[in-house]
C-alpha cells in the first residue's frame, strides 16, 4: 500500500487525530491517549471502527442466512462503539472537536488510507486482532504501510494508569535517512510535551573488522565512541537550533539496537522510531521498529519516510 500524501500534511491544521477502535478494553487507552494529544495540539479527534463487512459476509453468506439483517445490526453495534468512545472523551474533554465513523472495509485498509490526511493515526498494541503470543496483524500492517506517523499504545504493568505521563521522549538515531525524519518527529514530541528529548544513536556494525579479513575491532572502543558522539551531535545541531528549548541528552552505545531502546522504554513516555533502519530496504517495517512495537514499555510512535 503506497500514498502520495504531502510531507506536510501532517502540520495542516485541518489534520485530526484518527483513532481506531474496537469492542475490547485495550481501544479505551488508545483512546484516551489519542483524545489528550489532540487536546493539546488544538486538533479534532477522529474515532473509526471498521466493520469489514467482506468478512461478515463470507462468515454468513451460507443460504438462509439473513446477511442483510445480520450487516445492518454489526452497523448498528458499530454506531454505538463509536458514540461510546466519543462520549467518554466528552465526560473528560467537553470542548474537544471530535467525528467518528463506521466504515465497511477491513480495519487495516482503513487506518492506512485514513493515516494520508492525519495528524496521527492511533491504535492499541492490544485488541481483538491480537492472539496471546502473537503481534497483532492490523497493528503490523497499519505500522507498516501508514504513510503518515502511527502510534501504537503500549501500556506498562508496572504504571499507575498503564500508560506513562511523564520522562523523556526517547529515539533511536541510525544515521539512515528515515532515523532523521524520526529525529525531527521525536524534537516535535519534546517539544509539544515540553519533555526532554533523548537520542540514542546505537552503533552495532562496530564489527565491521570481518570484511577487512579481521575478525576484531578496527577501531578501539573509546575511538568509535568518540567518532559516534561527534557525529550524534552534528546529526542533532541544526534541529536543537530550531528547538532551543528542548533539553537533549545524547547516548551512543555499542550494544544490540533493541536491547537498548526497550530499556530506555522503561522510563519514557514516548519511544520514537524510523520504519526502517540501515538494513531495513527488503521489509517495510525493519526488524528493530517491529520488535520495539511488540515489545516496548510505552507507547511507541513509528515514522514513515515522505516523498515529495
Amino acid at each position: 500500500m503506497t500514498s502520495n500524501a504531502s510531507p506536510d500534511t501532517r502540520h495542516l491544521a485541518s489534520a485530526p487525530v484518527v483513532v481506531g477502535v474496537d469492542r475490547s478494553a485495550a481501544a479505551n487507552t488508545a483512546v484516551d491517549w489519542a483524545a489528550g494529544m489532540a487536546a493539546q495540539r488544538g486538533r479534532e479527534l477522529h474515532i473509526v471502527h471498521a466493520l469489514d463487512l467482506r468478512r461478515i459476509q463470507r462468515g454468513f453468506g451460507m443460504p438462509g442466512t439473513p446477511v442483510a439483517a445480520v450487516v445492518a445490526a454489526a452497523r448498528q453495534q458499530g454506531e454505538m462503539l463509536v458514540e461510546r468512545a466519543a462520549q467518554r472523551v466528552r465526560a473528560v474533554l467537553p470542548g474537544l472537536r471530535i467525528s467518528t465513523e463506521v466504515a465497511e472495509s477491513d480495519p487495516t485498509t482503513v487506518l492506512v488510507g485514513a493515516s494520508a490526511t492525519a495528524y496521527a493515526v492511533v491504535l492499541a498494541a492490544d485488541g481483538l486482532s491480537r492472539l496471546p503470543g502473537h503481534f497483532g496483524s492490523t497493528v503490523a500492517a497499519v505500522s507498516a504501510n501508514a504513510p503518515g506517523p502511527v502510534l501504537v499504545v503500549r501500556t506498562d504493568p508496572r504504571a499507575a494508569d498503564g500508560v506513562h505521563s511523564e520522562g523523556p521522549v526517547v529515539v533511536g538515531v541510525d544515521g539512515s535517512s528515515i532515523s532523521e525524519e524520526a529525529v525531527g518527529a521525536a524534537f516535535e514530541e519534546a517539544a509539544e510535551r515540553e519533555a526532554e528529548l533523548v537520542a540514542v544513536h546505537v552503533c552495532h556494525d562496530v564489527y565491521n573488522g570481518e570484511f577487512a579479513d579481521e575478525p576484531h575491532l578496527l577501531f578501539s572502543v573509546p575511538e568509535i565512541e568518540v567518532r559516534e558522539r561527534a557525529l550524534l551531535a552534528e546529526r542533532l545541531a541544526g534541529l536543537q537550533e530550531k528547538y532551543p528549548d528542548v533539553p537533549v541528552t545524547r547516548r551512543v552505545s555499542l550494544a544490540d539496537p533493541v536491547a537498548v531502546l526497550l530499556d530506555s522504554s522503561k522510563t519514557a513516555q514516548l519511544l520514537v522510531v524510523g520504519s526502517r533502519g540501515r538494513g531495513g530496504v527488503r521489509a517495510l517495517l525493519g526488524s528493530t521498529s517491529r520488535s520495539l512495537v511488540q515489545h516496548a514499555w510505552c507507547p511507541v510512535m513509528v515514522v514513515h519516510p515522505q516523498h515529495n
